[in-house]
């Protein structure tokens, strides 16, 4: 039987990280398969799964925290060619006034795409009110689909 990101990435729904000093120490570790020097779970870490999960699965990575990485990835598809399964949400992080997608450089959020509801992205990612979980998105934050495996 093969398996999805999507349905690995649902094995972890509700891992969070650690409130204060302490560091949840699955996290930490997902953060230090691409930064090493992470010393805590307070960094950004919605890469860090996509990551993670692509890794355990032998499958293009971006092999950076940075969320915005991950337009370089895979093949473009638009948001109504999305499926859930392999294919990976991009979005803008922030005011409305974040730049679109040519600057690399900016904040941004990645995750598993989950569907589209009532005019919202549904992403299972991670860091997600500082846990893994579904989350709903307005469609005026993506920054792009990529689809990791045809």
């Amino acid at each position: 039987m093969d398996i999805t990101a999507f349905a690995l990435a649902q094995r972890w729904v509700g891992v969070k990280e650690l409130p204060g000093a302490g560091s949840n120490p699955f996290v930490l570790g997902m953060l230090r398969l691409d930064n090493p020097g992470i010393v805590d779970d307070a960094t950004p870490w919605c890469s860090a799964l996509v990551n993670f999960i692509a890794w355990q699965l032998r499958l293009p990575r971006s092999k950076s925290l940075a969320a915005r990485s991950w337009l370089g990835v895979g093949t473009p598809v638009t948001i109504m060619g999305a499926a859930i399964g392999f294919d990976v949400i991009v979005l803008k992080r922030g005011g409305t006034d974040q730049p679109g997608p040519e600057v690399m450089d900016a904040p941004g959020h990645v995750g598993f795409y989950a569907g589209l509801d009532a005019g919202m992205m549904r992403v299972l990612g991670g860091n997600q009110g500082d846990a893994v979980s579904i989350a709903s998105f307005p469609l005026h934050r993506l920054l792009g689909v990529r689809r990791l495996i045809e």
